[in-house]
């Protein structure tokens, strides 16, 4: 501000000398003279202003300044004493800690002393102890010695002498009072195990379940046979083959008969022949479409029967492979018996047997529907049926009784708690009622399982199925492995090893089948 104002008096006086220049080179009148002299003034009363401007900026600035100071002073001393109260708080904390772990040194000093005056007090009764041992070591080594010379018997002589005397007396006490438990254990075992089985069989009532191999399917009439034989027998082939299951057609009005001794074929032949009927296309390709439908079809009927029945019994949290299996069990028999009837019985009379002795009834029922899980194998197993149920059970996470009762139904392992005998028991009321079981069934699956395996054990064997009671075996080989002349031969090498390994009534027909196919998908 001050340099601007010095500037203008500058510029002023400047203009001022020219002007007087200028003038007093055109003309040296007075009149020129007076105007110079009147610019010369003008000009110091400029600068005279502008100084004295200046020097008053001047003053207030220096004033600005030292009140900027003062106050950066005034700031700056306040944050020094913040500080130093803030050094003087941690002072005093760190002086209140010092203070604190003296006392606590000072503490554990006092506790050392006392524990070192402890330990030396038992040190003290110790010796006192040892010694006053050996005195009594020492008075009954003498007293010992003394009996010994009056009764002419060692220390270790009277002992076994004692002792024997005792264990004899206990013997016989014991012997007594064990036979008198025995008696009385056995009466009443078999009193109340009586109760409890007469009792379970009075609350359950069951049906009798007679499974046989054959399954009617019924028609409207007798024109959909011959297309269901289809020309020259085609269609009724097809079906045979791509199901297993041997199509009766005769003389019976209105009715097929399906024959298999695997109900899971039988069903998936009736649901396929129905939709086929249903649907009026019946031909080779369409009937393999639909077979493989169908077999998809029961896969997710077993789960949902396998989901019906343990709600049914109320069992909860059962693995999914498991719930599979359960329903797996409808479409199997044993000794004729339905299986999942049979264990749906046995999960009943083993939750009523539980509840009768104070068991765990859910875990009764679990183990009862569990225990034959082990017949329903999706492969042929070498293991026992127990053995076999108890390893998945085991997979799948079961309860240690269950799967004890599982493994030890059928006297395969040790039964190792109270729930394993009731599983067993109840196997054997469900089995051995009247009607429940008919041996000669279970040996003619067994005898048609036989024929199906022999077959297969040949390479090239795609697949085998014994039809006709057992009376025809039919064998389906790879088209790309087996020829004409082979499949000849393996006909033979079949029969052969069936009639030398295989018991069986009557003859068994061997038919190897080989069918080439070429298809082609116009777009």
């Amino acid at each position: 501000m001050i340099a601007t104002y010095i500037t203008i008096g500058i510029v002023a006086l400047v203009i001022g000398a020219v002007l007087g220049i200028m003038y007093s080179k055109s003309s040296l009148n007075s009149k020129g003279k007076f105007i110079l002299e009147d610019a010369k003034k003008s000009a110091e009363t400029i600068i005279e202003k502008a100084n004295t401007q200046a020097e008053t900026i001047k003053k207030e600035k220096h004033l600005q300044a030292k009140e900027k100071f003062l106050e950066l002073k005034s700031e700056h001393d306040s944050n020094i004493q913040s500080r130093e109260k803030k050094m003087q708080e941690v002072e005093k904390r760190t002086k209140d800690k010092e203070h604190k772990l003296n006392e606590e040194l000072s503490k554990v000093g006092r506790q050392e002393k006392d524990l070192e005056k402890q330990l030396a007090d038992y040190s003290k009764k110790q010796e006192i102890v040892e010694r006053k041992q050996q005195e009594l070591d020492a008075a009954t080594a003498q007293k010992v010695e003394m009996l010994e010379k009056i009764s002419n018997y060692t220390a270790e002589e009277a002992k076994e002498e004692l002792v024997e005397a005792m264990r004899a007396e206990a013997k016989t006490r014991a012997q007594a009072y064990v036979q008198n438990i025995m008696e009385e254990a056995q009466l009443n075992a078999k009193t109340e195990a009586k109760k409890i089985v007469i009792q379970t069989i009075q609350r359950i009532g069951t049906e009798q379940a007679i499974e046989n191999s054959v399954s009617v399917f019924n028609i409207e009439s007798d024109e959909i046979k011959g297309r269901i034989i289809g020309r020259e027998g085609r269609n009724i082939r097809a079906l045979e083959a791509a199901t297993g299951v041997e199509i009766i057609v005769d003389d019976t009005p209105e009715a097929i008969l399906l024959s298999c001794f695997d109900p899971v074929r039988r069903e998936v032949a009736r649901l396929s022949l129905h939709r086929l009927v249903t649907d009026g296309r019946i031909h080779p390709a369409r009937i393999e479409e639909v077979v493989l439908k169908t077999q998809k079809q029961i896969e997710e009927e077993i789960i949902e029967v396998g989901k019906r029945t343990i709600i049914d019994l109320g069992i909860h949290g059962l693995h999914p492979e498991l719930v599979k299996i359960v329903g797996r069990m409808k479409f199997r028999s044993s000794y004729g018996q339905n299986l999942l009837q049979h264990s749906r019985e046995v999960a009943n009379i083993a939750a009523t047997m539980a509840a009768e002795l104070g068991l765990n009834v859910k875990l009764a029922k679990r183990a009862g529907l569990l225990h034959d899980i082990g017949k329903v194998p999706e492969q042929e197993s070498e293991l026992p049926h127990a053995l076999l149920g108890m390893q998945w059970a085991e997979k799948y996470g079961e309860n240690a009784e269950v799967i004890n009762a599982i493994g030890a139904h059928h006297d395969e392992i040790e039964m190792t708690s109270l729930l394993s005998p009731i599983i067993q028991v109840a196997d054997a009321i469900s089995g051995a009622r009247p009607g429940a079981r008919r041996q000669v069934l279970e040996s003619y699956i067994q005898r048609l399982k036989d024929l199906e395996a022999a077959a297969l054990s040949f390479d090239g064997v795609s697949s085998a199925y014994a039809i006709q009671a057992g009376r025809e075996l039919r064998v389906m080989v790879e088209s790309a492995k087996v020829n004409d002349e082979v499949a000849h031969q393996l006909s033979y090498d079949i029969s052969e090893k069936i009639q030398n390994e295989l018991t069986y009534p009557g003859q068994v027909r061997v038919t190897v089948i080989r069918e080439t196919r070429a298809v082609n998908i116009a777009r």
